[in-house]
Formats: structure tokens, C-alpha cells, sequence
């Protein structure tokens, strides 16, 4: 980890959040209409490619650091949040699959802050796989909403991924905790020794 904040894929994470709340004034204001739909499928697309390229930037330049593993998580879960939400709201992704995902969202984001004194926990490569379908189910529902059958199988499909990965990082949590815990008790003394 590099100790310093402003880099180029830190820059890129912030993008990512700026690009929340005009994604989500798209989908309120248009999102029942193709017109609506097509532009807010082009700001969520230009939004994840910079999720792309803040990872690769960063491992390429060694620019890796603690604000960029803990803050480039949440910048994907707010555009996924904010995605699934609105698209819910316009019946395009069912209800349940959103509370899912959203609950998962929080509960392993309080997970990661909740053991931040103990160390930061990164992306996984399950964790990465699981922004990967949840932006195909997004892309999915943007662009072809009327493909009900294979929307409602990425659906499932991304639910149950959604959810094992959670249970992944709970596990990590966990592990992280027990492995810190020891450094901070004091070591044991030994009793003296009587003599011989």
C-alpha cells in the first residue's frame, strides 16, 4: 500500500461517485422511456469502466493504497444501489432481488468498517466476479428489458453469487479479527522457577 491519496485511481474512484446521483436523476426523470434508458445505460457503462481502470492503474503504477481498498468498494455498491433501486421502481428488476443485494451491501460494508482497526479488508476475486454480474444484470435490464426469461435467470444467478460472496467476507472478517487479537494481548509471563 502507497501512503499517499491523490493518484490518478483514487481520482477514477471519485468519478464513479460523482456519477451516482446523475445516474439515478436519468432513471427517476426518464427511466420509463427507451430514450431514458439508453442514456442512463451509457453513464452507468462510462462509470463501471473507470471501476476497470482504477484497479489496473493502480497494480500497473503501485499506487495501490488504504483509501482507494476501502473507498472503491463503496463506490461500486452506490452505483449498483442506485441502479437497481431506480430500475426496481420502474418494475425492471424485481423488488426482492434488490433488498438482497442492498442488504448484503450494507452488511458487509459496516462488516469492513467495523474491523478497519484491525486491518482493511480488499476486493476479492469473488468480489469482483459479483460487481461483474451485477453490472450484466443491470446492463441486461437497460438494454433489453423485454428479454424477461434470461433477465430473470442473470437475476437468480447474480442473487446467489451476491449472496455467497457476503458470507466470503464474513469469513475473512472473522479470520482477520482472530489473527490481530493475539498481538494486542500482552505476552504471559512465565512463573519463576523454584530452585533446584
Amino acid at each position: 500500500m502507497t501512503r499517499g491519496m491523490w493518484t490518478l485511481p483514487n481520482a477514477l474512484t471519485g468519478l464513479r461517485l460523482l456519477a451516482v446521483p446523475f445516474l439515478g436523476a436519468v432513471l427517476a426523470v426518464a427511466g420509463d422511456t427507451p430514450g431514458g434508458r439508453w442514456v442512463a445505460l451509457a453513464l452507468f457503462a462510462a462509470a463501471s469502466l473507470t471501476d476497470l481502470a482504477d484497479g489496473w492503474l493502480a497494480r500497473r503504477w503501485g499506487q495501490c493504497t488504504d483509501f482507494g481498498a476501502l473507498v472503491d468498494p463503496i463506490a461500486d455498491k452506490a452505483l449498483v444501489a442506485t441502479a437497481l433501486v431506480c430500475l426496481s421502481a420502474r418494475d425492471l428488476v424485481p423488488w426482492w432481488a434488490t433488498v438482497v443485494v442492498l442488504a448484503r451491501e450494507v452488511a458487509v460494508t459496516v462488516l469492513r468498517l467495523t474491523v478497519l482497526q484491525h486491518g482493511v479488508i480488499p476486493a476479492s476475486r469473488g468480489g469482483k466476479l459479483k460487481t461483474a454480474a451485477q453490472t450484466t444484470m443491470i446492463v441486461l435490464a437497460l438494454a433489453a428489458p423485454e428479454w424477461t426469461a434470461v433477465l430473470t435467470a442473470v437475476v437468480v444467478l447474480t442473487v446467489a453469487w451476491t449472496v455467497l460472496t457476503g458470507l466470503d467476507y464474513g469469513a475473512k472478517a472473522a479470520a482477520l479479527t482472530r489473527a490481530r487479537r493475539p498481538a494486542l494481548q500482552p505476552p504471559a509471563v512465565s512463573p519463576p522457577h523454584a530452585p533446584g
